[in-house]
C-alpha cells in the first residue's frame, strides 16, 4: 500500500510542477538508505543532461555529508554546462533531512529553484 501512495505522491508533485514550469530543467533525486544521486533532465528532448551519485565513492562519511558532496558535484557540472535555473522534483521525499540540505547547498552552489516554489504555493491557494 505505502508504494502506491509513494507513487501517487510522485505523481501529484510532478504534475504540478509541470504546470509552472516553462524553460526549466527538472532536478529529480533519489535517496536510499546509504546513498542519494540527482540528475538534471530536459523533458522536452527526454535527455539526461547532468547527474551525480554517491554510489561510487568509497567514503565512510556521514550521510548528510554524502548528500552535500554530490550536491556540490551537480552544481560544478550543471554551471559548466551553463543550467542554472531547474525545478526541484523531489519525488516522494518530504523536504527534510537530507533532501532539504541537498537543496539548501545546491543553492549555495549557484542554481536557482526558489521561485518555482512560490508559484505553487500561489496555485493552491487560487
Amino acid at each position: 500500500m505505502s508504494n502506491i501512495n509513494n507513487k501517487k505522491r510522485s505523481q501529484r508533485i510532478r504534475k504540478k510542477l509541470k504546470k509552472v514550469n516553462s524553460e526549466r530543467y527538472r532536478l529529480t533525486v533519489f535517496r536510499s538508505s546509504k546513498n542519494i544521486s540527482a540528475q538534471i533532465v530536459d523533458d522536452k528532448n527526454n535527455k539526461t543532461l547532468v547527474s551525480a551519485t554517491s554510489i561510487k565513492k568509497n567514503d565512510t562519511n556521514k550521510k548528510a555529508n554524502l548528500s552535500l558532496n554530490v550536491a556540490e558535484t551537480l552544481a560544478k557540472r550543471a554551471l559548466e554546462k551553463k543550467i542554472t535555473k531547474v525545478y526541484f522534483d523531489r519525488g516522494r521525499y518530504k523536504y527534510h533531512g537530507r533532501i532539504k540540505s541537498f537543496a539548501e547547498a545546491l543553492r549555495k552552489g549557484g542554481l536557482s529553484f526558489w521561485k518555482i516554489i512560490r508559484k505553487i504555493k500561489n496555485l493552491k491557494t487560487s
